[in-house]
């Protein structure tokens, strides 16, 4: 699947945390996450008014080593945003 944004998403222990080199957006849950990132995205202007598919991909280097070989696609998602 093709994105039109690609971000890092990490967790702090109480909420997730997405960025890249321009922008950031954090929730306690994935939905507030996504509701955070299209009003960033809204504020932008650059994407108002369109639908984006938005990669998430999880920094692997938050977490133990060991556990990296358990699926680590598990913590990547696609999100689908109306701007």
């Amino acid at each position: 699947m093709k994105s039109d944004l690609d971000l890092v998403i990490t967790h702090d222990g109480e909420k997730w945390i997405a960025r890249n080199e321009t922008l950031s957006a954090e929730g306690g849950t994935f939905a507030e996450l996504d509701a955070d990132l299209a009003g960033k995205l809204r504020e932008s202007e650059r994407y108002r008014g369109t639908r984006l598919t938005v990669f998430m991909g999880f920094d692997m280097t938050t977490i133990p080593s060991w556990i990296h070989q358990y699926a680590p696609h598990y913590f990547n998602r696609y999100v689908h945003l109306e701007v």
